[in-house]
Parts: structure tokens; sequence; C-alpha cells
């Protein structure tokens, strides 16, 4: 037996000769090989190259060779849940497309016998035995060789193996759950981008798309999950075999196998209606778009199965979750005119979990913050977080599942899009959050990193399986979606949607690059989306364009902007859209070169106006930021002022002097200038957006200007001390969801600031909250701020509200609580607390739920 090291650090490459010692030095001779040739023929050039091939030509190589495509797996796994371990074998329908001695198929962290692996060329009715099996370490590959050269057409090839169900959250692997008092193991699959090959061999990149047909071996008490749903169960004393029916096509990490104890939640789609579904769940009904085209595969079905799986008694937090899953379906349906294409989908949290969610064909696995709402102690912005993740993650099951990206470069084609799109499945369901404006934040994240001298293009060369992960980033998911966004408002919503469904249509069941997508929406637009997009793309950053009016002229320069103040040198296609003094005209072009004038009519009569004001990147659109000269900034900040700009553009209007200020190309006092004009904001993203600024204003001058921090605080203070007087710390009768958001985001800050009174009406609330868990004193939205504002009463000397909060962290079950305390325990001024704290984070207790730790105001996770 060898092992797959799963340290790649050192290139190192095992052999074994078929019937010899695994030492490859206790013989120097082969051995006597079985008589395995085949029928002579004369040798061709192909065949001539194949038989000089030697396991050299695959180590070092960012993809695997294409001589050889697997077509059907038939995978069968046997989890051992006490002893942590695996065993399991493969048979893969191959095509050999061309003359080769050698079959190379990624594996890592396996023990593979060299006796348990062979071929089978399909009507030989010959099996032929490896003379050599090499794994090379560095490269996750395991390099089978032949004596001959393999015919060509479809054969068989079979690996046994065994592993271990690992801790590091990838691959297959365990997760730890309590069921009655007592900790189990669960088994779990994680396995993009390339991990798939840690539970089986296999051709682990995704154009290698195949068929699966998967069987399971485990305990009879537990439950057994994959993509499929399952067609037979055999029971074998204390054991079952699971049987799945057979998958569509699609990628190895799409594949996803769970065995575990669960509770679940059930509702069913219709063919464009919602199914009778529990009393709790409202009935949908949307008008969907016949189908035309091609014959698309379909299984008999009456609707689509939709689950929620969660911990046994749980089962109540699935509810929102099922109810958001149930009309995403149907919207997505109605989007890509495409028909889901599975008979069910299974969403299941899963206690440890590596990212937020993972869109796995037919079985997305989320963490338990991102799938569970608990209608007594989740928080407004929870529901908010459900809501949006199941929304992207279902999105990649037509934008990445039945449409795969041909390779990792091309990443941010189901990452970018699935952010986007799940904006627009959240709008269509509630609309009152007006997540549009929200989404914003999304763009802002994009902004920052991008803005880095460090940053890299949306599009990626990927050299290699180690180089994949560092892409998974805000440049992918946050600067994607926003390009998207902008590509769509430059297109036009209707021609957008039009061409996308042309485009999943056409490249269904198989996979694309970005340049398939580009091409799509220039034929359905007419528009020269190439040209366009490549600047976006294909080179890192984002433009500022400068913007003067002069007699009458637009005076417009654009230059690559980087938060250090330097300049970049990089040039965009910049569709600039902009509107002056009214939004009931709008005016839009492709800025081209570095610096241009603009003619744009109207534009003298309406500066004649005493409140004359022109904005661009109209409702914040596009992914560039604005530089004004000094008047114009000014009339804008009098727009801000009088309420006169949307929302979108009152937060564009704050983002883009936030970073100019930052980036030394604006004065401090100019910012805080702008903020005093948001005194009177309505908004709740617009208002969030204002004080997470003006923290990171305070905190900056912490260090920078301390001498200046107490004037600092009380301008802050007296911003901010108005909106929460008017929110106040319970809720109205009657007021919505955004109204919760910035409820939290108010008191906090102040309580971050040290505001007098929000500590101590937080502490009196929180002390009837320790006694009594279902207090309405202390709801969920207001339940970070106070325990903020406890820990800002704590020090080395008085330590009792950080040991209460270790109190709640140690005895809820709700993951969500869990991050709340946990994202507050560092509030401490006392540096010996706060290390105290980390210590605590950093501590097996800490970390035994498998939650990112994160600083109080960042966003913990992403899907």
């Amino acid at each position: 037996h060898y092992n797959i090291s799963p340290s790649p650090k050192k290139r190192k490459a095992k052999r074994f000769w078929l019937n010899s010692s695994p030492n490859p030095s206790a013989s120097s001779e082969r051995p006597t090989l079985p008589n395995l040739s085949f029928p002579h023929t004369p040798p061709t050039p192909a065949v001539t190259m194949a038989a000089e091939q030697s396991a050299e030509h695959f180590r070092g190589q960012a993809r695997l060779p294409g001589f050889a495509a697997p077509r059907r797996y038939d995978l069968r796994l046997t989890p051992d849940l006490a002893a942590c371990t695996f065993a399991g074998s493969v048979s893969v329908s191959v095509d050999v497309a061309a003359p080769t001695r050698f079959l190379v198929v990624n594996a890592a962290d396996l023990d593979v016998s060299p006796g348990d692996v062979h071929f089978a060329p399909k009507g030989s009715g010959q099996v032929l035995l490896p003379v050599e099996v090499t794994s090379a370490l560095e490269d996750e590959i395991l390099i089978i060789r032949f004596n001959e050269v393999l015919p060509l057409g479809e054969g068989t090839l079979v690996i046994a193996f065994q592993g271990t169900l690992n801790d590091k959250m990838k691959g297959f692997y365990r997760s730890v759950y309590e069921l009655n008092g007592e900790k189990k193991n669960m088994a779990v699959t994680q396995f993009e981008p390339a991990d798939a090959r840690r539970c089986f061999p296999c051709w682990d990149e995704p154009s290698f798309k195949a068929v699966f047909k998967i069987t399971l071996e485990v305990p009879c008490e537990t439950v057994a999950l994959s993509n499929m749903p399952v067609v037979e169960e055999k029971v074998n004393g204390p054991t079952k075999t699971v049987y799945f029916q057979e998958s569509p096509i699609m990628s190895t990490y799409l594949v996803a196998v769970i065995v575990g104890m669960f509770d679940y939640v059930e509702a069913f789609t219709a063919d464009g209606t919602v199914a009778p579904l529990p009393h709790y769940l409202p009935q949908v009904s949307l008008s969907l778009s016949p189908l035309g085209g091609s014959c698309w595969p379909h299984f008999p079905f009456a609707g689509t199965s939709v689950r929620v799986y969660t911990q046994v008694g749980k089962s109540a937090q699935g509810k929102f979750a099922l109810e958001v899953a149930v009309k995403t379906l149907i919207l997505f349906k109605e989007y890509f005119a495409v028909p889901y294409p599975l008979p069910k989908m299974d969403m299941i949290a899963i206690p440890d979990f590596a990212s937020g969610a993972m869109e796995n064909y037919g079985l997305v696995t989320y963490r338990e913050t991102a799938l569970l709402f608990d209608e007594r102690h989740s928080a407004a912005a929870n529901k908010q977080r459900v809501a949006v993740v199941v929304a992207h993650e279902l999105a990649h099951q037509w934008f990445g599942n039945l449409v795969t990206m041909e390779w990792w470069t091309h990443l941010w084609l189901n990452e970018g899009f699935a952010t986007w799109v799940s904006y627009l499945a959240a709008d269509r369901f509630f609309p009152e959050w007006n997540v549009w404006i929200q989404f914003l934040e999304e763009s802002t994240t994009g902004f920052r990193l991008d803005a880095l001298a460090g940053s890299h293009p949306i599009e990626v060369d990927v050299n290699h399986v180690d180089e994949i992960d560092e892409i998974f980033d805000a440049i992918s998911y946050r600067k994607g979606a926003a390009v998207i966004r902008m590509l769509q408002s430059y297109l036009g919503a209707e021609i957008f949607q039009k061409s996308l469904a042309a485009y999943i249509k056409r490249f269904a069941y198989s996979n694309a690059k970005t340049e398939d997508l580009w091409a799509a929406l220039e034929e359905g637009s007419g528009e020269p989306v190439k040209t366009l997009m490549h600047s976006w793309t294909k080179q890192q950053g984002y433009p500022v364009v400068s913007v003067k009016l002069k007699d009458g002229k637009l005076e417009l320069e654009q230059t690559q902007f980087l938060s250090s103040g330097s300049e970049g040198v990089g040039q965009w296609v910049v569709p600039i859209t902009l509107c002056c003094c009214s939004y009931s005209v709008q005016q839009k072009f492709l800025f081209r070169g570095k610096q241009d004038d603009f003619n744009l009519s109207g534009l003298v009569e309406c500066q004649k106006k005493d409140d004359f004001w022109i904005k661009l990147n109209v409702d914040q659109t596009g992914f560039y930021r604005v530089s004004y000269d000094e008047e114009l900034a000014s009339r804008l900040r009098h727009a801000v002022e009088t309420n006169i700009l949307s929302a979108a553009d009152r937060y564009g209007v704050l983002d883009d002097t936030y970073a100019l200020c930052m980036a030394g190309k604006q004065k401090l006092v100019t910012l805080l200038h702008l903020i005093a004009a948001y005194k009177n904001e309505t908004e709740y993203t617009v208002l969030a957006h204002a004080i997470n600024t003006s923290l990171s204003i305070y905190e900056m001058m912490a260090v920078a200007a301390p001498e200046e921090l107490v004037n600092m605080k009380k301008f802050l203070i007296d911003f901010l001390e108005p909106f929460a007087q008017r929110v106040g710390w319970d809720a109205k009768s009657g007021e919505g969801h955004l109204n919760a958001l910035l409820r939290g985001t108010l008191l906090s800050a102040l309580a971050e600031l040290g505001h007098q009174s929000t500590i101590d009406e937080a502490v009196r609330r929180f002390n009837v909250f320790l006694e009594d868990r279902e207090t309405p004193l202390l709801p969920p939205d207001v339940r970070k701020a106070a325990y903020v504002a406890l820990m800002q009463t704590v020090n080395k000397s008085n330590k009792s509200g950080y040991e209460s909060l270790l109190k709640i962290y140690r005895e809820t079950d709700l993951s969500q609580e869990k991050v709340r305390v946990l994202g507050s325990l560092a509030s401490s001024p006392d540096p010996d607390v706060v290390r105290e704290a980390l210590n605590f984070l950093l501590s097996s207790e800490g970390k035994e739920s498998g939650l990112y730790i994160c600083a109080p105001r960042s966003d913990c996770s992403s899907a």
C-alpha cells in the first residue's frame, strides 16, 4: 500500500511494480508479467509516440492530459463514523480518445493498493493490470502505466481505496454534533474547488463532466444523502446499503455525500405553482415563460421536492429557508427559461463548515448561520442573510452546475453572477428591504480590495491547483457582481435576461468561458460587449473619473484609483451615465479615452438654475469612482442635504468622497462637512454607511491624531444621537425590516464610542436578559449592541460582564447567538481583556462551533 501524502511541499514519487515487493529497491528487475498484449497491428506515429511517453510527462502540469476522459462514475463509499475512516471503490467508464499507455487521475490523501487497480477495454474480454502506479504528491495525481498502448474507445477503470474522515473541512471530512447530550460524528463532503480527489480518484477538473451513480454503506440509524434521490435501501444487520439515482452530467466538485442524524422540513414545487405547502408557508404563483428550443432531460415527478435538513430538534429553524428556496426555484425557472433539472433540492446545515455555503448539485450545504432562522432569537440581519445566501446557492444550480466554467480562470462567472442574481431574487420576494441599495455594500467591498496595488484581475490564469483558493475573494464575488450589474444596467434588463437565457440553453450540460457569455450578450444586444468588458475583466483595478464643467462642456479625465494615493496605468471603457438637476432625463455614453470633452444637450440651461447639480454614475450602477471639482462637489452636498438625490446616489457621493479622502486626494474637513449633510437621512443603508465611515475615521484618528479624539467623538455622537433617540431601543408597532437593522447599527456605534447613556441602558437590559432569556427587553436586533456596550464596562479588575457573555455562549445552541457573543468579546477598552478574549477565540472551546471569528462590525462570512 502507499499513501498519497497530504503535504505537497516536497515532490516525491512512489512506484509499485505488479506482483513485487512494495519497496522498488527490493528487486532491480521488473517482475515477469502475465501476457496482456493486444493483437498485433502495425504501429502508427501516434502509437509510437504514446509508447515513448513516461510518467515525467505528466508532472508539473496545470491540467490533466486530454487523451482520456470520464463518462460515468460508479462510486461506492463505506464511512466508519466511529473510527473516522472510509473505504471505497470507483468504477469509471473512460473514453480513450488518443493512443496512450497511461491513465492519469487526481488523487490525494488516499491509500490505494496497486493490486486493486485495473482497466477493462469494452468488448475485449480483457482485464489489464498496470505495470506501474506512481503518485506525484505535489501535483496530486496518480499516474497509471500499462504495458501496451490502450485501445481507443470506451473502457472501465476500477480503483479501490481507503481514506480518513479528516478534520480539515475539505474532501470527505467529519463534523461533530450533539444528539441527546452525546457528541457524534457526521460524514460530510466539501469538494470545491479541487478536493473530490480526497474522497475518490477522479478527473477533478470542471471540464471533465460525467454521470455519477453513488452507493453508500452506512449505519442503519443514520440518514444518507447525496445529489440524487434514494432509489433503494437494503438492510444488512447494523448497516444498510443506500442506492441513489444516477445523476445528470456534472463536474466532480459538485458531488456531495452526507451521513448523520437529521430532522427536516419539506415542501414541493409543481410546474409554475407551489404545490400545497405546510401551513406556515405562503402560497406562490408565478407566470412562467414557456420553454422553447431543445428537449431537456427530465425526471418523472410531479414537482421538485425541497427539504431543509437540520440537527435533530432544529427543523423549525429551517422553515424560512424552505420558503425562500421554493419561491427561488420558481423564479429562476422563469428568469433562465430553463427548468431546474433535478427531482429534488436538499439543503442542509452543517455545524463545522469552512465557507458560507456550497452549491452541490441537488444537495446544498450551509453553515448553520446561513441557513437557519429562529423567529425568537435571530435578528433581522440574520433573516436577510439566509434569504440572500439561499438565492445565491440556488442560482448556481443553473449558473455553475448546469453551465459550468471551463476552468478556474472563469470562477468569477460562477460567483459574481450568483452574487448579483441573489439580490435580484431577494428584491422580488422582499421589495421592502431595498436590497439594491444594500447591494452597494458589495460594491464597496470590491472597491476596497481592488484599490490595492496587490489586487488582481477578475480573470486570473490558474496554473496550479494551489492557486485556486486565492481567487475566492471580493474581486471574484463583489467586483464580479458589480461589473455584471453595470453591464445589465447599460444593456437594459430585458435584453440582458433574454441573452442570458440563450446562453444557458446553448451551454447547458457543458462548459463555458467568459468570452462565451460576452458573445451571447453581444448577439442579443447588438452592443460591443466584448470590447466594453475586456478592460474590466482582464486588468486589475478601476478608474476614478474626474469631472469639471467649463463653458457648458463636461471635461472628463480617467486615472486608475489606488488607495495609496499613487496613480496606476490602467485605462477602461467606462459606461458613463449622468443626470442634471433631475432624474427625468438621463444620458449615457462610453468614455474610451484618457480625457475628453462632451457637449451635452440641456446642460447649459440646467446650469442656470439656482439648485443646479450634476451626478455621474447614476444610482451607482457603474464600477468606478467620481471626483468632482469644488463647485460641483458643493452643489452635490446641498442636493444630499435637501434629499434631492436618490438613496443610491447619496450613498455613492459619500463612498467616493471617503475613498478619495483616505487616498489623500481630498481634505478630511471636506468629508466631515459632507457627513454632516446626512443629518436628515432616512434610508437605512445610506445612514449605516455614514455610521461606518464615521467610526473608521474615529479609529484612524485614535492612531494618527489622538489629541483630536475628544472633539471627533463629540462630533460623531452629536451626529448619531438624534437618530438613536428617534428609533429607541424598542421596536415600534408596524415598523419594518430596515428599522430593525438601523436600530442595532446605531446603538452599536454609540456603544463603541462610549456613549454613557447608551451603555447604561444596555447594561440594565442585559441584566434582565441574563436572568430571563425570553424577556422582550433585549430582542435579537439590539442584542449585539448590548453585548458591545457591556464589554465597554469590562476591565482587568471587573470582568463580570465578560464572564456573563461566556455564560451565554456556553448555554446557547443557536449559532447566530454564538456569533454575536464572539464578535463582541474584544470590545473592551482594556488591552488585557482584549488579549484574553482573543485567546478564548483561538481556544478549542472558542473554535468548537466551526465559526469564523471577526471584528465587531465586519461581515463574518460569505457564500
